[in-house]
């Protein structure tokens, strides 16, 4: 007869004692392995412990929620006071915006996230795909514009806050991109003289002069260039101007990938007869890619959150709408929660972008 098995099993099928010897076997190589790493360890969860407490003490225990006021605030000193939020978040949310229509920048702003969630779903990327963002584009931009279905018009002066935020990224990186692959095919091919000395140029130009240079020429430089009575939105310039800049620092990136694949995969394609543009977009273009994903999201999330910087030339983004309501005289004290507040969104949009980035890299690695 077969003898039984009453060993606890956890969900993976280990025994519980092996795995609890596992276990510890790690412990004690990776944190306990002599005295020195011993103290370091319990110093760093003692410290953790402690910092964690305080944190928790202040954020949540000893915290003011809901619409109290200062005065409500004023009676727990020693905790958080979020009620500031309650207070002003359709301020950080979408600043200037007229506050009877500010229902449409919130609708815009669902349709962007819905857009960019709908794209992470690698069975929805078809031609199809393109046509929904085009006029899911559209609707956000007709939303925020009005001036047409009844709605009233909004100047793109009194646009702020978090879908200012998100129409310079989102346009400005979804037009950097495509223009990216292209400077850096034209710098990787030495056939194209003059196209690789023009995109070599742009590149170097671009890299050689801060993003704050190039956002004041955009807004105060350009329209003295303009003939008059030719107007260009201050939010146009300053979204083509983020544009550009990207596309130098991705093209960098791309051209990495490109520079990372065998020669032999160029040669085997052109040897089939393939073009040398249909080589790079069946051949190239799918392989570099695929190489520099945690390069490209991690130069999309610097990108996403220097968008902040767009309030030097006067657009009203989610820091400045921040700025804006912490500069209350009756709030002034509870600046430091609004600015938590801000980052905590700054911080799920650039954390999904890297779960999404790690998900992709395990599948099409």
């Amino acid at each position: 007869m077969m003898r039984k098995n009453w060993e606890a099993h956890d969900e993976k099928g280990v025994p519980a004692q092996h795995g609890a010897r596992v276990a510890a076997r790690w412990l004690k190589r990776n944190l306990f392995s002599g005295y020195i790493s011993s103290v370091t360890t319990v110093a760093l969860v003692a410290m953790l412990f402690l910092t964690a407490r305080g944190v928790m003490t202040w954020g949540v225990f000893n915290a003011t929620f809901g619409a109290g006021g200062p005065d409500a605030c004023a009676l727990r000193p020693s905790g958080a006071c979020w009620s500031v939020i309650s207070e002003k978040w359709r301020l950080i949310l979408f600043g200037l915006y007229p506050y009877d229509e500010q229902w449409r920048p919130g609708l815009a702003l669902a349709i962007l996230i819905a857009l960019l969630a709908g794209t992470t779903i690698r069975r929805f990327w078809s031609l199809a795909l393109v046509v929904v963002w085009c006029c899911g584009l559209i609707c956000a931009a007709t939303l925020m514009w009005g001036g047409v279905l009844g709605l009233s018009p909004v100047a793109s002066d009194q646009w702020g806050g978090l879908p200012v935020t998100l129409f310079v990224a989102t346009f400005g990186l979804a037009f950097a991109f495509p223009l990216s692959i292209l400077i850096a095919l034209a710098r990787t091919a030495k056939r194209l003289v003059i196209p690789r000395a023009l995109a070599s140029t742009y590149v170097e130009c671009v890299r050689s002069i801060p993003m704050v240079t190039v956002l004041f020429m955009a807004s105060v430089m350009f329209p003295l260039l303009l003939p008059d009575g030719v107007n260009v939105s201050k939010l146009l310039r300053v979204v083509i101007a983020f544009m550009l800049f990207a596309a130098a620092y991705l093209s960098e990136v791309v051209r990495g990938g490109l520079q990372s694949l065998p020669k032999g995969q160029e040669e085997a394609a052109l040897a089939l007869g393939m073009s040398y543009w249909k080589t790079a977009y069946l051949v190239l273009i799918p392989q570099a890619l695929r190489s520099v994903v945690p390069s490209l999201v991690n130069t999309f999330i610097g990108f996403f959150k220097a968008t902040s910087i767009v309030s030097i030339v006067g657009i009203f983004d989610i820091l400045n709408a921040a700025q804006r309501s912490a500069a209350d005289p009756n709030w002034q004290a509870y600046g430091m929660e609004v600015f938590i507040f801000v980052g905590a969104m700054y911080f799920c949009f650039c954390f999904s972008m890297s779960l999404y980035s790690r998900r992709f890299e395990r599948k099409y690695g």
